[in-house]
């Protein structure tokens, strides 16, 4: 029998307040990898991540996280 699985996709970024006051935001380590440690308790595996930055409200920058997850069903 063929093993079934289930995706999640999950954008994970700071939030806006450290660009506004800092003109930039990078993601805190520690909690991404909180982040990260919540969705593995539920079953979920990491298949592949891309870091991006994007401007938000035409002047300042805030780094993300696009992470895609599968679990088995």
């Amino acid at each position: 029998m063929s093993k079934r699985y289930e995706y999640k996709v999950a954008i994970y970024r700071e939030p806006l307040l450290g660009s506004i006051f800092l003109g930039g935001s990078r993601v805190d380590p520690e909690r991404y990898s909180a982040f990260l440690n919540k969705n593995a308790a539920e079953g979920w595996k990491v298949i592949t991540m891309e870091r991006e930055s994007r401007r938000e409200l035409l002047f300042f920058k805030r780094e993300a996280f696009l992470t895609v997850m599968e679990r088995e069903v």
